[in-house]
């Protein structure tokens, strides 16, 4: 029986049900729904930004939580929270790289999306970048500000080098590929799809020389869905039903016989290659509800073993946690 027809059997059982003198629902002791409201939702075109997301959509979770959700896509995080800032978009996704701005008290995360492994550095054998010391001197392209910057300042120091002892290219991450596979950047620091795109146009030629668990022993790569704390503060409500339908897709998600399907869906949207979906559903870590219930004394310390990662690198100061990560919107999101 489909989700619409139990719907349907649920209501024509109560509308049967009498005591006393008239008609009894079993819903009466429930709250009433809550208010119609539309939230402006930024996403990546990939399938870590989306998997949960579109299936919530499609399963119907945000509309059992009268949630009118309306999509914009956007290449990285900071862009999204600029967007935030001037008020065209409510909540959105957000890679490794954003979270320093959530630690500096730009926006709030109000749910943990995965623990990632799609971020990569890759050389190339023909360029003389096939190893991390291999990097000096050469032209790399990156994005600043997103996870792209933060792995590949890691990889560097790795090999005992500096973003001065390279050229470094800011771009986006479509321009990335581009740039890598026509040879005119040496290497590159990118994340998936991108950097699996690339280590396959590339062949032999390409060389993974570092990912997120090249340094695990030193932060985790988090991804997290965001709002700004006014939006916060004003609307914990809907966050918590935003939270709760997401969290629904990414059960959904979890179960690997929905692949194709959701693969499906996400490559209708973005009208990219199913098959290339695929490829991805096996890059990072991803969250479930059940997860959240069960562990939020580890994600609290993933989330202050990342900041720790951002202090010692200069581009944060210490601060609690809890003064941008809404672990009560989590909690209650998930609770049974």
């Amino acid at each position: 029986m489909n989700k619409t027809w139990k719907k349907i059997a649920a209501v024509a059982m109560a509308a049967t049900m009498t005591v006393g003198f008239g008609a009894f629902s079993v819903f009466a002791e429930e709250e009433a729904a809550p208010e119609k409201v539309t939230v402006n939702v930024a996403y990546m075109p990939d399938y870590a930004s989306l998997n949960g997301l579109i299936s919530a959509i499609e399963l119907g979770y945000f509309e059992d939580e009268n949630i009118d959700v309306q999509l914009t896509e956007f290449s990285d995080g900071p862009t999204i929270i600029q967007a935030m800032e001037s008020g065209s978009i409510d909540v959105g996704y957000i890679g490794q790289g954003a979270h320093k701005l959530c630690i500096n008290g730009k926006a709030d995360i109000f749910a943990l999306a995965h623990v990632s492994n799609g971020d990569a550095v890759i050389g190339s054998k023909e360029k003389g970048t096939d190893t991390i010391e291999g990097l000096k001197g050469k032209t790399i392209a990156y994005s600043s500000g997103t996870s792209s910057e933060d792995i590949l300042k890691k990889t560097l120091d790795k090999g005992g080098l500096t973003m001065d002892d390279i050229t470094a290219m800011d771009m986006d991450a479509t321009n990335i590929v581009t740039a890598m596979l026509s040879g005119s950047v040496d290497a590159c620091a990118t994340w998936v799809p991108n950097s699996l795109k690339i280590l396959q146009e590339l062949g032999d030629d390409g060389v993974k020389l570092t990912d997120n668990k090249t340094f695990i022993d030193q932060t985790v790569s988090l991804a997290s869905w965001i709002a700004m704390p006014k939006y916060a503060e004003e609307n914990r409500d809907v966050l918590v039903r935003f939270a709760r339908a997401l969290y629904k897709g990414f059960d959904y998600r979890a179960d690997h016989n929905n692949d194709d399907e959701v693969c499906g869906w996400i490559a209708d949207k973005i009208k990219l290659d199913k098959q290339t979906l695929l490829d991805q559903v096996n890059v990072a870590d991803w969250t479930t509800s059940d997860f959240v219930r069960n562990n939020m004394d580890d994600i609290k310390g993933y989330y202050e073993l990342q900041q720790k990662a951002f202090v010692d690198s200069g581009d944060c100061e210490e601060t609690p946690v809890d003064n941008y990560v809404l672990f009560d919107v989590m909690e209650e999101a998930c609770k049974e």
